[in-house]
């Protein structure tokens, strides 16, 4: 998977579309991120404890991995790979940026 935690990436499809975050985890098996104050869903949670208080918790849901595109000096680009200094590095496609 080409994009790592921490990386500022622009929603590009589904109902937050055009939002910019970062990614707080990553998912390789099932090919999914999730971004940090994006794609918000409502889920009940039980009380754990009696002086816990239950009720509806919004969440971060997961998305796929092309519904999201990299941000470098604010433009979407993919990512790619070179060899500088005989060390493998990424690297914005569009701006030329190592990442």
């Amino acid at each position: 998977m080409r994009l790592k935690k921490n990386d500022t990436v622009k929603i590009i499809a589904g109902k937050d579309k055009g939002k910019v975050g970062k990614i707080v985890k990553i998912d390789p098996t099932t090919e999914r991120v999730i971004v940090q104050g994006l794609n918000m869903v409502s889920k009940t949670q039980k009380p754990k404890t009696q002086q816990d208080k239950g009720g509806i918790v919004q969440i971060e849901a997961p998305l796929h991995v092309s519904n999201v595109a990299l941000v470098s000096k604010d433009k979407t680009s993919r990512v790619g790979y070179k060899f500088e200094n005989g060390k493998k590095v990424r690297y914005a496609k569009k701006t030329g940026e190592v990442l």
